[in-house]
């Protein structure tokens, strides 16, 4: 099989997208006779007819609807790819992609990051958030530089690097019977109703198996996917939640909720950095993980004096 044209792929994305070689033409700016002597050389290279042609349009074939979901992430990587490198003309020195779960992202990494461009303004960061499944997937893979994980989630074969300590507490409405509590073990408030995160999320994992392991279950009226919503969820009474307290403190300030303090020890969690291989990274990633794992160094020693 030849090397596939990347334009032929977008003429057969815009063809399945508009549904007929007319429209895909237009929308792609050349003739349609162009479009279809394309077509014909993906078909005669992949030997299996891609299109179904009939009087109301052209669909994929099961062989074309394959060939269209790889043709999209292919054409996607490569205005990526275009993108980062049009980047570096205009002056960029180097591009971190970088993924965190919830708790990271808005705990701490916004700080850090803020410190770390102001020193470094030619250095671009693709921050995303993500469950800590995909991140250490993803950085396995190597689609991502550098990943922040809950401690407790570690994949054999990768390196780890401490950064933080987020403390997790209960959220309530100030007229629920904990609100008057300091706080209280996570077993006393399952006499509730919970709001939760995602199932494929670490603090998921986390509190359904510290239920199991108080002989409990959490009754969970609602899963969401991210700490404002479950605030809100909280506030208008569909239950308690558990979040760091860093994130608690900003919605119960916004949103007049009660912190109650966890007293069971696993409401503290270590966060850790991951890379695939240290020595491996580029220099700009390399440059951002020891600024991370120095502003941790230096947070340790600032809460020992």
């Amino acid at each position: 099989m030849k090397r596939i044209d990347f334009n032929s792929m977008a003429y057969f994305v815009a063809v399945c997208e508009t549904g007929a070689i007319a429209k895909a033409a237009e929308r792609e700016h050349i003739v349609a006779s162009a479009i279809s002597k394309r077509l014909a050389e993906l078909e005669a290279d992949f030997g299996v007819p891609l299109l179904e042609r009939g009087a109301r349009g052209v669909k994929p074939t099961a062989a074309g609807e394959a060939l269209l979901f790889h043709a999209r992430t292919v054409l996607r990587s490569v205005d990526r790819l275009h993108a980062e490198l049009s980047e570096y003309a205009q002056g960029v020195r180097g591009h971190v992609r970088m993924h965190a779960n919830i708790s990271a992202v808005v705990e701490f990494l916004p700080e850090d990051l803020r410190v770390f461009m102001a020193n470094n303004e030619g250095i671009k960061i693709d921050l995303q958030e993500h469950l800590s499944a995909d991140i250490l997937r993803a950085v396995e893979e190597g689609r991502t530089d550098l990943g922040v994980v809950s401690a407790s989630d570690e994949v054999e074969g990768l390196e780890y690097f401490p950064y933080r300590q987020d403390e997790l507490v209960l959220v309530v409405r100030p007229d629920h019977p904990l609100a008057a509590k300091r706080e209280t073990g996570f077993s006393a408030s399952l006499a509730y109703d919970h709001v939760g995160l995602s199932q494929n999320s670490s603090l998921y994992t986390l509190l359904e198996h510290a239920a199991a392991e108080a002989g409990l279950t959490r009754r969970l009226r609602i899963h969401v996917t991210s700490f404002d919503a479950l605030c809100r969820m909280v506030d208008v009474g569909l239950g308690v939640g558990v979040v760091p307290r860093r994130v608690g403190n900003f919605f119960a300030s916004a949103l007049g909720l009660r912190l109650v303090g966890l007293t069971d020890v696993w409401a503290k969690r270590n966060l850790h950095i991951v890379v695939r291989d240290v020595a491996s990274l580029p220099a700009a990633a390399r440059l951002l993980l020891d600024h991370l794992v120095r502003a941790d160094a230096e947070v340790a020693v600032s809460a020992a004096g």
